[in-house]
């Protein structure tokens, strides 16, 4: 078998792996089909179907997220009949949801909101009973508003496939269906571990992080991308910054090793950056700055100093105790939160500057 296929998307041939789905091979090149509740993260589930394409000698129309590519398929991503049948999806959706977009938290940010601008969607055409589920504000960190979510699933493959938990499921069908957790229970009451998967792959505003509620737009928030200070592992993450405070955090995505994902405290856990205790500058004691020495069991008051200062006097106490006391004399303590390189140097310096083997690492403990 041929390790290509050929196939037509809207006129134009392209070159497609064996294995892939038409969605796939349009995305590697360029070539726009929309979605919800497809991922690039995740298993298809062709739940939504928006990505409905017209392809010659089928049919019906078929899910470009799991239809898989062939020799000679000729697609159509955009035909007046593929056009039609998204518009009819986007209608159905909206009738049973809540056009609140002036107040929602996900104006800007919400997929389905600029899918129905795409298509000129409004949400008045089909009446009929609208769900009226209770806000889930029970957990710390997310807010679950089933009224705004169009059951694309994204949230319980995440789950799954991402974070392995699988606290995350769908209860009932039909028009009765909706996103539970745990055993049909809360989320603070499931097995859940708040990495905030769901809240990252969910295309409206059904899952929300509660420190991000009121703080402003999308457009309102500046982006910093930066690493996560919590282990070693080098998780990229998105600070989104207003006033000077982070309202926000997001996985980079495509970022090499988390790949837009994080755990709960990279997510959640920033809030230590604003507290009132943080140090921001180095503080030594006084008298050390003053050579004298501590009287008593007085320790002295801290002074800020620059970091020179205080890396200067650190390295000539650790050299002052080594010539007095013997290398053996001082013990070096790593962290997980470092890096393998820093840990690596660390080694260095204890073996072979400080001449000691009296090194150990905290998650050894």
């Amino acid at each position: 078998m041929m390790e290509k296929a050929t196939i037509t998307i809207d006129g134009r041939k392209i070159q497609a792996r064996y294995g892939q789905t038409i969605l796939q091979a349009a995305r590697e090149h360029g070539i726009y089909i929309p979605v919800l509740c497809d991922h690039p993260a995740l298993p298809p589930e062709g739940a939504c179907r928006i990505c409905l394409v017209e392809i010659e000698r089928q049919r019906t129309l078929q899910p470009a997220c799991t239809f898989p590519v062939s020799e000679g398929l000729v697609i159509y991503t955009h035909s007046p009949k593929v056009i039609e049948a998204r518009k009819f999806s986007l209608e159905l959706l909206l009738s049973d949801h809540p056009l609140d977009c002036m107040t929602c938290e996900a104006t800007g940010n919400c997929l389905l909101q600029d899918l129905a601008y795409e298509y000129g969607v409004t949400g008045d055409r089909y009446q009929g009973e609208k769900h009226q589920y209770p806000i889930d504000a029970s957990n710390p960190f997310i807010v679950v508003d089933r009224n705004k979510c169009i059951l694309c699933r994204r949230c319980v493959r995440a789950c799954a496939y991402i974070n392995g938990v699988e606290a995350i499921s769908v209860f009932y069908r039909g028009f009765n269906a909706y996103i539970g957790f745990g055993a049909d229970s809360t989320m603070q009451d499931s097995p859940c571990e708040f990495c905030g998967s769901c809240v990252e792959v969910c295309p409206t505003g059904a899952l929300w992080p509660k420190m991000a509620i009121g703080k402003g737009r999308p457009y309102q928030l500046q982006k910093v991308q930066t690493v996560c200070a919590y282990c070693g592992v080098g998780c990229q993450i998105e600070l989104q910054v207003r006033n000077n405070r982070i309202v926000n955090v997001v996985g980079v995505e495509n970022a090499p090793v988390n790949q837009g994902f994080t755990c709960v405290k990279g997510r959640f856990g920033n809030d230590f950056v604003h507290h009132p205790d943080r140090l921001t500058r180095p503080r030594v004691r006084k008298y050390l700055l003053e050579g004298g020495k501590r009287e008593g069991k007085e320790r002295g008051e801290w002074v800020e100093v620059d970091w020179d200062t205080a890396l200067d006097l650190v390295s000539r106490k650790l050299v002052e105790i080594r010539d007095t006391y013997g290398s053996d004399s001082i013990g070096v303590l790593t962290s997980a939160k470092c890096t393998n390189e820093e840990n690596y140097l660390m080694n260095k310096l204890a073996r072979q500057l400080i001449g000691t083997n009296n090194i150990d690492h905290c998650a050894r403990l």
